[in-house]
């Protein structure tokens, strides 16, 4: 007999950085999100409201994580030689209110702007991930 394959879930992104605290302190603040213990420099698990999804809370959804890196590389965008390879949009509902927040947390609003009609704008964190704020 066969055993049916279990389907995977979705349950975690990864970011390569160079100090896993300082980053994953980034976007905890910036979702509102918490620490799972354990945190160190060299990695750091984010805990969604609800918590992540996994066998016992198969209704959750993914949540994010940060891996140090020795040799870390910030990405380039649009171009260059180290591609974004990834990056996140977070919806508000109003872009202009939202952008003070990010910047005071460590973010900088990028030179490359790409929204003709301003639906979106592009930022990246203090590390250089690139990441949207999407009206």
């Amino acid at each position: 007999m066969v055993t049916p394959l279990t389907r995977p879930v979705f349950d975690l992104v990864v970011l390569d950085c160079p100090d896993a605290l300082e980053l994953g302190r980034f976007y905890a603040d910036l979702l509102g999100w918490e620490f799972e213990e354990g945190a160190n420099r060299d990695w750091v698990t984010l805990i969604r409201p609800g918590g992540g999804v996994g066998p016992d809370n198969p209704n959750g959804g993914p949540t994010l994580a940060f891996q140090r890196i020795d040799d870390w590389v910030a990405p380039t965008w649009p171009g260059g030689p180290h591609p974004q390879q990834v990056h996140f949009d977070f919806a508000v509902t109003n872009i202009d209110a939202a952008e003070p927040q990010v910047i005071e947390l460590g973010a900088r609003r990028h030179d490359h702007q790409p929204s003709e009609s301003g639906s979106f704008r592009v930022y990246v964190d203090p590390v250089g991930h690139p990441f949207c704020l999407v009206q």
